[in-house]
């Protein structure tokens, strides 16, 4: 069965509170989870940035909606129970509770009424609509944003001449803590350096070992001969280390090709490399960054 959304979860977690009994949050989402038959595998489904499970997350936001209404109150940190109010909408046996159900209740809708009207209606809007809560829809927005990026990252250093190409993989590998601090921990051979070798990065500040790179903008997948003709540039320079860097992919040939050789060989595909430039700011820039915060439950307890 699949995850079912938090305006779903409304009912059940109000019936599961129904005994009038203190309940964990983690009693709820386990109760719940058998409720809905989940397989271990859709327990375990997280959100885009791994921090939370997707079931935990929305029987979390349903909670605080029925919170909302009064339906249902804290007791203590991450402990709950039904209010009067919530039992009495369970006698009187409802098929669905939603967004739409809890809003004939004043308490609900009295956060609303601190927003200005064109917030308020956005937020009507978004909650009725959609079957994912807030942070899904944050999460997963960043997500598509970070997709796009990534395409249009890769398209613009495919534009870009081979020399600065090169020279961009240079940067990323610096970026990424290679080289340490020291100017001149890497360089860009280009055309002029030995057969196969595009670049030349140190492992460390000391320079105890040095990393080979080959670089290709192409639109082709890279197969296996290229990755031969690579490792036998790197035999040439009495190498162990090398990455392939390309902005399009490798063959499945390449791929198991590089597992059956004593030489450490890295392949960076595109999307790869557009993703590694995001994550070490090269060729991008921050727009706005947005920080998510909830309420603190220990600077609470004993009050």
């Amino acid at each position: 069965m699949t995850i079912p959304d938090y305006q779903t979860i409304m009912l059940p977690l109000l019936r599961f509170a129904g005994d009038k009994k203190e309940h964990s949050i983690r009693e709820g989402i386990d109760h719940l989870s058998d409720l809905f038959k989940l397989s271990e595998s859709e327990r375990k489904e997280v959100l885009p940035s791994g921090r939370s499970y997707i079931i935990d997350n929305r029987v979390g936001w349903a909670r605080t909606y029925l919170k909302k209404a009064g339906l249902l109150e804290d007791t203590r940190r991450s402990h709950f129970r039904i209010t009067d109010k919530g039992a009495e909408v369970l006698v009187k046996s409802p098929t669905e509770i939603n967004i739409k159900f809890l809003q004939q209740f004043p308490e609900f809708n009295e956060s609303r009424k601190k927003k200005d009207d064109g917030e308020e209606e956005q937020e009507r809007v978004i909650q009725e609509e959609t079957s994912q809560t807030p942070q899904e829809l944050l999460e997963y927005g960043y997500q598509k944003i970070k997709r796009d990026l990534a395409q249009e990252l890769i398209e613009s250093v495919k534009k870009a001449s081979p020399r600065f190409f090169e020279q961009l993989v240079v940067d990323l590998l610096l970026k990424m803590g290679y080289g340490g601090s020291l100017k001149d921990a890497g360089k860009a051979i280009g055309q002029s350096g030995d057969g196969g070798i595009d670049g030349i990065i140190k492992e460390d500040k000391l320079g105890l070992d040095v990393i080979y790179i080959q670089a290709k903008r192409w639109e082709n997948v890279v197969g296996s001969k290229e990755i031969r003709n690579f490792v036998g540039s790197l035999v040439g320079q009495k190498a162990n280390k090398g990455v392939f860097i390309t902005t399009s992919g490798f063959t499945k040939d390449a791929l198991e090709y590089v597992k059956t050789i004593t030489h450490k060989v890295i392949l960076i595909d595109g999307k790869m490399l557009s993703q590694l430039m995001i994550e070490n700011n090269v060729g991008v820039s921050a727009v706005i960054s947005y920080e998510v915060k909830k309420v603190d439950s220990d600077y609470f307890v004993g009050e």
